[in-house]
């Protein structure tokens, strides 16, 4: 691996190895490889649905001893684990960018974000974690939150330590153990280091498990009976499999899906912050984010205005790989993606739509593009792209703007840019969506929010802020007499 020789992630503590009951040997093992060239990066263990079963196992029975710690104890392991990641940013962070593709900036972010959303739960796991309830007959009555038990963590590979480890960080601030399979083209930044800044915190044996691996183990997770819920984040194609796995299995399960996320540009706006808005939100880590604002809607008089500015700062955004040099675009995590994405453009082109910049892949390259004077029926307006694409779309008043926003069967985040406040929250109320950002677009994240979407892009659940408590724990009712009673039977 070029660019970090640190001794936190040295390879000899974890090569071919998954983290489960300590750095375990597999059977199996696969390599990383980075996207911008496909070169070797480093091997990991590959686990197995026994492994995964092995892993449950152990969670399981470690978790009441971990249920009995004191919060206080829990939040100060938690604290630790958010200063050894931040402290070994500077060398984790040379993986991050070669393992995922991403520019400097965004390896950064995750750092960062990451050890915000630790230390929030952290934070939670000293909130009250009950009430007393009003008695209609005397009774002393309250209603606990109790850990579900053993929590299953699947994540993607586009932020894959952020998206792993705010669900891994609520899970154990709130009592329960952990099995988390990362996306196996991104086992490192989502697996390995997670592991090594928990295990350097001093968090007990089994109370957490790294098992990368295929589908396999994650219908395994699905199905195993020492899990008790399944937080997952990826595609609604997958999300929905595991959905029906999970209730099939009457498990509780947290799906955090796709989005089709709409920017919604007013009359009254400036034209040029609302094109870097536009361009920060379609183009921000090649557009493989989830709240990646897919669809740009103008007043009709200015929507050729924006799609040239937009078309401007495509030009001098420059695209390559980020371990080799300063780019302001990485790559795709894979050519297929690349492929795919070129083909939602031929499709917005052969239907009436303009391509003013961008548009072909090279490899797993794919440059900032604009397509503009799209309709829906056009792949580009209907479908999430997970790519670098602006798409924008003219509109005719305030109505339209939400019939096209509304259009869309997800429904994550939208952002609002213009003067008028009055208005644009006005508007921005009557769209379905789980994020609402006035005059901002729509890549924003707080670990103090909770995060989640409608439709296609989730089952209603919520991960981070007051989400901790209400996804991770459930009520348990408790009443106490002075002494028995004695009923007429």
């Amino acid at each position: 691996m070029d660019g970090s020789a640190g001794a936190f992630l040295s390879e000899a503590l974890w090569s071919g190895r998954i983290y489960s009951g300590g750095w375990t040997a597999t059977e199996a093992q696969s390599e990383v490889t980075a996207p911008a060239d496909g070169a070797f990066v480093a091997r990991v263990g590959k686990a197995s649905a026994a492994d995964l079963a092995r892993a449950a196992a152990a969670a399981a029975q470690a978790q009441p001893g971990w249920a009995a710690t004191p919060p206080q104890q829990r939040a100060k392991i938690l604290s630790a684990a958010a200063d050894i990641l931040e402290a070994n940013g500077p060398e984790l962070m040379p993986w991050i960018i070669r393992e995922t593709g991403s520019i400097p900036p965004k390896a950064g972010i995750e750092i960062e974000h990451s050890a915000g959303f630790i230390r929030a739960a952290a934070s939670a796991a000293l909130e009250p974690a009950g009430r007393i309830l009003p008695s209609p007959d005397g009774r002393h009555e309250e209603a606990l939150r109790v850990p579900h038990g053993v929590v299953g963590v699947i994540s993607p590979f586009n932020f894959p330590l952020i998206l792993s480890i705010r669900a891994i960080a609520a899970a154990l601030a709130t009592g329960n153990t952990v099995v988390h399979k990362p996306d196996p083209r991104t086992p490192i930044t989502g697996g390995v280091i997670i592991a090594r800044i928990f295990e350097e915190a001093g968090l007990p044996a089994n109370c957490l498990h790294i098992v990368p691996g295929g589908g396999d183990v994650g219908a395994a997770m699905c199905e195993d009976p020492h899990i008790a819920m399944v937080s997952f984040t990826g595609s609604p194609e997958v999300g929905s499999k595991v959905g029906e796995a999970c209730g099939r299995n009457l498990k509780r399960v947290q799906l955090e899906l796709g989005g089709k996320n709409a920017l919604v540009i007013m009359e009254d706006a400036d034209p040029e912050r609302a094109a870097s808005n536009a361009a920060w939100g379609a183009w921000l880590h090649q557009g493989q984010i989830c709240m990646a604002t897919g669809l740009i809607l103008a007043p009709r008089g200015m929507a050729a205005d924006l799609a040239d500015r937009l078309a401007a700062k495509a030009q001098h955004l420059p695209v390559g790989d980020p371990a080799r040099g300063q780019v302001a675009l990485g790559p795709l995590i894979s050519g297929q993606e690349a492929r795919r994405i070129e083909g939602i453009v031929q499709d917005a082109v052969a239907k009436g739509a303009r391509l003013l910049a961008g548009g072909t892949a090279e490899g797993t390259m794919f440059p900032a593009t604009v397509l503009t004077d799209v309709t829906p029926g056009m792949r580009a307006f209907d479908e999430e792209i997970f790519g670098p694409v602006a798409v924008i779309a003219a509109y005719d008043g305030d109505d339209d703007a939400v019939r096209l926003a509304n259009l869309s069967e997800f429904g994550l985040a939208a952002g609002i840019i213009g003067t008028d406040l009055g208005r644009a929250r006005a508007l921005g109320d009557r769209l379905k969506v789980g994020h609402l950002h006035i005059n901002d677009q729509t890549v924003t994240a707080s670990p103090f929010a909770p995060f989640g979407g409608r439709g296609r892009s989730g089952n209603g659940t919520r991960i981070s802020g007051p989400a901790i408590w209400e996804e991770f724990t459930q009520w348990v009712w408790v009443t106490t007499l002075p002494e028995a009673r004695s009923y007429p039977f």
